[in-house]
């Protein structure tokens, strides 16, 4: 049986409860602790929903990268507001977070993708994210078109950089005897983050 979650032995801070929690699915060798579940809404209020990989929790927030032009970023160019969703199933655990999202700036996505594979480099610049493409093979040649433009120090494209989600809401999860789950949610008021107990 897991241990229970309390008020009185979480952080004050949520940025710093998560990092505690991350560390522990680290540390439980969990396959990719850092993918998530993005949520995002169109313009015309379809939702869609999809794992990225979390980059970093800075300045407040958690970042991804991705192609703007990407579904994911079009929608988020139409609505800002977006949902996360951390599922750690062995450590019966899950980190809900909702905010809004803002561009990283253009320097922090230089570095980051200056970081990367040269392979996925050369990735990010080829492919035109969520559009139909006729077959694999022009997949292909755009992939070696960007090869042989961009050898072996790619640029970053316009179109491709960062997102940083500040969170107005974070929700700790942690799974319970008889579904009686533990639910504690830190909301970010005028006043600083508050914690509630929710119901399973």
């Amino acid at each position: 049986m897991r241990a229970g979650l309390d008020e009185r032995d979480v952080l004050a801070d949520p940025l710093a409860q998560f990092k505690t929690w991350f560390d522990d699915a680290t540390a439980a060798e969990i396959p990719l602790p850092n993918a998530m579940s993005l949520a995002t809404v169109s313009a015309d209020g379809k939702p869609a929903s999809r794992v990225v990989l979390l980059k970093g929790v800075d300045h407040g927030g958690f970042v991804f990268y991705t192609n703007y032009h990407s579904r994911k970023g079009r929608e988020i160019g139409a609505n800002a507001h977006a949902a996360l969703l951390f599922a750690w199933l062995p450590l019966e655990r899950q980190v809900r977070i909702e905010g809004t999202l803002t561009r990283v700036t253009a320097r922090e996505s230089d570095e980051y993708f200056a970081s990367r594979p040269l392979g996925s480099r050369h990735a990010a610049i080829a492919s035109p994210q969520s559009d139909v493409i006729t077959d694999r093979a022009a997949l292909d040649a755009l992939y070696q078109h960007a090869v042989n433009a961009g050898g072996d120090d790619p640029a970053r494209p316009a179109h491709w950089g960062g997102y940083r989600l500040m969170p107005a809401e974070i929700e700790f999860w942690q799974g319970r005897e008889s579904r009686l789950h533990d639910r504690l949610v830190y909301r970010n008021t005028v006043d600083g983050w508050k914690i509630s107990r929710l119901a399973p």
